[in-house]
């Protein structure tokens, strides 16, 4: 099966999602088919109800919750920030900016 998820406004259809597929597994996806590592969370809207979904959910499963109207539901990859080894080197610039020089 394929799904749609909207990442920076543009629609992108992610193809081999199965009954055990995570959303983990499509976030990882979708961010190395970007080429941007960081953290990143997969967004469900429906209607007005919104969440942030689970990195161990399935998403199959969930979007079967809504029957007929799981068509509607839209799915947006959400950029959190960067991912831990980046702020860790952040933290070792600036670390090495602040030393004192001998």
């Amino acid at each position: 099966m394929e799904v749609k998820v909207s990442v920076d406004g543009v629609p992108r259809v992610v193809c081999g999602i199965t009954e055990q597929t995570t959303c983990q597994e499509v976030v990882i996806a979708l961010a190395q088919a970007m080429s941007q590592p960081g953290r990143y969370t997969l967004r469900e809207k429906f209607k007005d109800f919104e969440r942030c979904m689970t990195p161990n959910e399935r998403l199959l499963e969930t979007l079967e919750k809504y029957g007929e109207q799981g068509k509607e539901v839209q799915l947006t990859l959400i950029h959190n920030g960067p991912s831990e080894p980046d702020e860790m080197r952040e933290r070792e610039k600036k670390k090495k900016k602040s030393l004192p020089k001998i």
